[in-house]
């Protein structure tokens, strides 16, 4: 399943909020993020928002929503406040159970790949976690960022590598700080 099957058209809200590494889009229902892109990956956005509701329309939204709040919060030094946010359930039941266990990544830790294929039950699986992870369309809030290679290094994101670094150091320092 790609999306989500519905009679209506879908009609999302679309918000732009500032963070330090860059405007950030958010693409939601009103009940279930779909979407999260930096504005500058526009064209990104577009693809995966038409992979996964090609018919749907988009609205500005003008109120600020808990969507909006928990992010500008997460950003802001409260890791745990995107953690409940409702996702969409998008791309196939393997992506599904990937990204869930990106979830349960902690902030402030990171893991490889294959560390995270074994986790669910598909150690030899490394790659086919790239890839769901690369299709990922609700980063941070579904932290893809927190993988890394095998060897420590900082591999494929699609919102760019120093992004990545940014909210690897970001939640690092946040957790530290907590521990004191």
């Amino acid at each position: 399943m790609s999306g989500v099957g519905h009679k209506a058209p879908l009609i999302f809200l679309v918000e732009t909020i500032p963070t330090p590494i860059g405007p950030l889009v958010l693409t939601h229902d009103g009940k279930a993020l779909w979407n999260i892109a930096f504005h500058d990956r526009a064209e990104r956005r577009a693809a995966e928002l038409a992979r996964h509701a090609p018919h749907a329309m988009l609205k500005s939204k003008r109120n600020r929503s808990i969507f909006a709040t928990a992010l500008s919060a997460f950003f802001n030094g409260n890791l745990d406040a995107i953690n409940k946010l409702p996702i969409a359930p998008l791309g196939t039941e393997f992506q599904r159970t990937a990204w869930k266990e990106l979830r349960r990544i902690p902030a402030g830790q990171t893991r490889s790949y294959g560390e995270q294929a074994a986790r669910i039950g598909h150690e030899a699986a490394a790659r086919a976690i790239g890839s769901a992870n690369g299709q990922n369309p609700i980063s941070i809030v579904v932290p893809c960022h927190r993988l890394i290679g095998a060897n420590g290094s900082l591999v494929h994101y699609g919102g760019g590598l120093d992004r990545k670094k940014w909210l690897i150091d970001h939640e690092a320092c946040h957790v530290a700080r907590r521990k004191k």
